[in-house]
């Protein structure tokens, strides 16, 4: 049985080593990531059966990013493989204070952006718990923005958890786009993944703090679970993280964690991983720890993928310091 199908756009990931700009380099580190693929990852890598669905070019780059998801033991028997598109590129220079760290996507025309053909989602769903994809995946096309509708519609009528981060992207879309292409998909989300930010730059809604934003956004869409994540930058290299989750008129909360940043890229998808995990092994308070923790320790590895182990969570979650484990 799977527990967490996923679907979404996977890319390799290219960057210059040593805080290097892209107009300095001479050499490109590589390596895979995207969110969906990251979150299967994650909740494989703490234990549970995941399945990603996706598109790849059938070539060598395409084989590269199926290799990475099957080393995490993600299942993908149910990538569609394209014999004419290509795989999405995204380059990450890493920033020291002052100079923030940026991303730029080299990913039009990807395989999962042309998409060719619908899934069979009834059969890919079936026996599983809970599907998760992004609002990433939804900017991407109107056609992937359909199949996120037609993969929710499914999941909901067959009785799954359905979870959906928010993700908005400046580089994708504008804000009135992606209000008008994910409202509608919201009565379908049982759990909403998000920040302050991006539900007030997509939806519009403020409160007095994230806890008040958190209710009603519960209240405007009828969502389960609202957790929203909180980063506060002191510094490009350090940042503490933490979260909470509104659950049936009850705020969970959490304590917060001051990383080390190696890279930030992917905390998020931790966090969700995390989350998904915690929820359907125990509860919505579990699930907002094992996040925050899951989260804060891939934080500390570069990378879109987290390689944190279970025990390393709970080890953090006792209380664990940082003095060499021998």
């Amino acid at each position: 049985m799977t527990d967490l199908v996923t679907f979404g756009e996977a890319m390799v990931r290219l960057s210059p080593p040593a805080q290097r700009r892209l107009e300095q380099a001479s050499s490109l580190d590589m390596t895979v990531g995207g969110a969906e693929l990251n979150v299967a990852a994650g909740v494989a890598r703490l234990g549970l059966q995941t399945s990603w669905v996706s598109a790849l070019p059938d070539n060598q780059l395409g084989r590269l990013v199926r290799n990475k998801a099957r080393e995490f033991g993600v299942d993908v028997s149910h990538v569609a493989w394209d014999q004419t598109s290509r795989i999405g590129l995204y380059f990450v220079e890493y920033g020291a204070s002052p100079r923030p760290s940026s991303v730029l996507y080299d990913r039009a025309g990807s395989s999962i952006a042309e998409l060719r053909q619908g899934f069979d989602w009834a059969a890919i769903l079936s026996g599983a718990r809970a599907f998760h994809t992004t609002g990433i995946t939804a900017a991407l096309s109107d056609r992937t923005a359909a199949e996120v509708a037609t993969a929710l519609k499914t999941a909901r009528g067959a009785g799954l958890l359905t979870s959906y981060d928010l993700n908005f992207r400046t580089k994708l879309w504008t804000p009135e786009r992606a209000r008008q292409v994910q409202e509608p998909l919201m009565s379908l989300v049982d759990v909403l993944i998000t920040t302050e930010e991006d539900t007030k730059v997509v939806f519009g809604i403020t409160g007095a703090d994230y806890r008040e934003v958190a209710r009603k956004l519960a209240e405007a869409y009828g969502f389960k679970v609202v957790t929203i994540t909180l980063r506060g930058d002191t510094s490009v290299l350090r940042n503490t993280w933490t979260s909470i989750a509104w659950a049936g008129g009850t705020i969970y909360d959490d304590r917060s964690y001051d990383i080390e940043l190696v890279d930030r890229v992917g905390g998020g998808d931790a966090y969700a991983a995390g989350l998904l995990y915690g929820m359907l092994t125990a509860d919505v308070a579990t699930g907002v720890r094992y996040g925050d923790a899951f989260s804060a320790l891939k934080q500390t590895h570069p990378g879109d993928l987290s390689y944190a182990t279970l025990g390393e969570v709970e080890a953090l979650l006792k209380g664990g310091g940082s003095r060499i484990v021998r």
